[in-house]
């Protein structure tokens, strides 16, 4: 489905997770890549199996936070590759802690937003600059679901970086449009990986959100994957400052029941086609003066005179 032969992609956070994902992906597709992230040693093991996917790879380790290393990583890469065709801006770290907004600590903060959205601007217009210079390019931002809604999850930090990304993608899109630079977003639900699947299935948390996920699934890698290499590709040519949620109905849905809704038991006479959904929790005892419906509507008042 997608061809990216002779095409140079840039990927920050490329060491595991996403990144390692989008790496396999982008050079199974025919792409040379330039990979980035803290850890040279991951980096490496990473750049090796792209190889022999065929993809030249340039591995240039850095800081996304640090400016300078930021120049060093684009300058290294289009030393050896010639040019950036796409930037896939990937790198991005959390807070697992769940402390409240009114606890959490300035240190923690400031350190997200100086990755997740100080170091995602340093290189969307390092490589934007280059990609107009030349008269093409393609940025992809690797945003949330948590940039365009919140949820009770406690990630202060993390929203507030995730929120002002977005914000970024559709001003680049729009300043860029006419210049042959197309800048969009990509906002993952909760996503699965190799890495994450024995943590959140031991604790139990997978379960917890398949209940508040309309697809009653996690989503898997691949389809985070998709989602980005159709936004770099030319299938999307007429697609800029677009955020694609790949979340499984999350941001669309007002809420997802965890509780069966009693009105699943109406209307005899028209039956729902049942989901295969286990609800996290029983019916409670006092859903049994709504269970045969409405009255009047479902069944008729009795009349006791």
């Amino acid at each position: 489905m997608f061809d990216f032969t002779g095409k140079v992609v840039l990927i920050t956070g490329a060491s595991y997770g996403l990144g390692e994902q989008f790496a396999y992906a982008f050079a199974e597709a025919g792409a040379n890549l330039i990979l980035t992230a803290r850890s040279t040693e991951q980096l490496e093991t990473v750049g090796k199996i792209c190889e022999e996917k065929g993809s030249t790879v340039t591995i240039v380790p850095g800081d996304v936070s640090v400016e300078d290393d930021v120049k060093k990583v684009i300058a290294s890469g289009i030393e050896e590759q010639g040019q950036i065709d796409v930037l896939i801006n990937n790198a991005g770290i959390a807070d697992p802690r769940g402390v409240c907004a009114e606890e959490f600590d300035s240190e923690t903060f400031n350190r997200i937003l100086s990755v997740d959205l100080v170091g995602a601007f340093y290189y969307a217009r390092d490589c934007g600059r280059h990609m107009l210079e030349r008269g093409s390019g393609n940025i992809v931002n690797i945003t949330s679901i948590l940039a365009s809604g919140a949820n009770e999850n406690n990630v202060m930090g993390y929203s507030a970086a995730k929120g002002g990304l977005l914000n970024m993608t559709y001003q680049l899109g729009v300043e860029w449009a006419d210049r042959g630079v197309r800048v969009n977003a990509v906002s993952p639900g909760f996503i699965i990986t190799e890495m994450t699947r024995p943590m959140l299935e031991a604790l139990g948390m997978d379960k917890w959100i398949m209940s508040r996920t309309p697809m009653r699934r996690l989503g898997e890698a691949q389809e985070v994957t998709n989602a980005v290499m159709f936004l770099a590709s030319d299938l999307a040519s007429y697609i800029t400052g677009v955020d694609l949620l790949v979340d499984g109905g999350t941001n669309a849905s007002n809420g997802t029941f965890q509780i069966p809704p009693i009105h699943h038991e109406w209307n005899e006479d028209r039956k729902m086609v049942p989901s295969s959904y286990e609800p996290v929790q029983p019916r409670p005892d006092w859903y049994q003066a709504l269970e045969k419906g409405i009255p009047g509507l479902h069944y008729p008042i009795e009349d006791d005179g």
